[in-house]
């Protein structure tokens, strides 16, 4: 049976529907039983997963700016989730606090505290809150290691001059949490000056920055993004191949771009990601996301890849934090 996808959050204001693979979904679709996961230190790292529950009741969704049909799927829990991971020797997971949710992180700490070990998280404050700081403290003490900041489709301007942004920077760089930017190619020179302001703060940039979701890689984007690799701090996720470029698996009109990111970057400061559940929808699936970093960058060494696909996300997502 398909099902039709809203999908808000990496488009900003643009709605795409798409159709749900049921491929790899467990029955019992809303349980958060066991994951039953193996810990093996060579599993690789999905560095960028959204999950959420249809229990509306006990973890409420933002209703200002969603509603239930908005959920779709109309669950995505980690039972689901690693129905996809497993079978591709995926063992850990950042997740990325879901903007159903808005600021409220109950479920994303949940999950982490129910399966030890096996995710880390990215969480979304309000960076004008007056305990910020306090906020903070809590989040990090209960597995999350970065937070998202996006500006919804609006651009990145006023970040620069924004005084609750410029705590949050400060916050993340002394503590050695991680600002996860969801951007537009525009953006980049923003990014670009707040990293000259707080070259203590890692940064890690969502799906390339979004280079390419017209379906076009613009050669001055991409320049741009890789002028961010004079910033050591600057990390960049190889991410959201469904919506890049052609958007076809397996994405091999995508190389190029890898491959000048690795040149720039190094594959210490690259990590892959997936962003399920988009990944696994209609003609996408997550094998193809995976091996195109796995097996078709083939300039890549072991390690290199080792790099890519498990050791930059652990060194990053699940590091003590002061």
């Amino acid at each position: 049976m398909n099902r039709h996808v809203t999908r808000r959050v990496f488009l900003g204001a643009t709605v795409s529907s798409l159709s749900l693979s049921n491929n790899g979904v467990t029955s019992g679709a809303g349980s958060d039983q066991n994951l039953g996961v193996d810990q093996k230190k060579t599993g690789w790292i999905d560095a960028h997963v959204h999950v959420w529950t249809p229990d509306v009741d006990r973890y409420p969704i933002d209703t200002r700016r969603y509603s239930v049909d908005d959920m779709v799927p109309a669950s995505f829990t980690p039972q689901q989730l690693m129905a996809e991971c497993q079978p591709a020797g995926v063992e850990r997971v950042v997740l990325i606090q879901m903007s159903f949710y808005n600021t409220d992180n109950s479920y994303l700490l949940d999950v982490i505290k129910k399966h030890p070990g096996v995710f880390s998280g990215v969480a979304i404050v309000d960076h004008h809150a007056a305990d910020l700081p306090t906020q903070i403290e809590a989040l990090s003490a209960g597995g999350v290691r970065g937070f998202r900041i996006s500006r919804r489709g609006e651009g990145a301007g006023n970040w620069l001059t924004d005084p609750g942004m410029a705590r949050l920077w400060k916050i993340a760089g002394r503590h050695g949490l991680s600002l996860c930017p969801l951007i537009n190619p525009r953006d980049f020179a923003v990014i670009d000056q707040l990293c000259l302001k707080y070259p203590e703060t890692r940064v890690v940039i969502d799906h390339f920055g979004r280079v390419g979701v017209t379906g076009e890689i613009v050669p001055a984007q991409l320049n741009s993004l890789c002028k961010l690799a004079r910033h050591p701090n600057v990390h960049v996720k190889t991410s959201a191949f469904y919506a890049l470029g052609k958007k076809q698996p397996p994405y091999k009109d995508l190389l190029p771009m890898l491959r000048r990111v690795v040149d720039s970057f190094s594959p210490q400061r690259l990590m892959w990601a997936s962003d399920c559940p988009y990944q696994v929808q209609g003609k996408h699936d997550y094998q193809s996301s995976i091996d195109l970093v796995g097996d078709h960058l083939e300039s890549l060494s072991k390690t290199d890849r080792q790099w890519i696909l498990r050791d930059t996300s652990e060194k990053v997502f699940f590091n003590k934090v002061s």
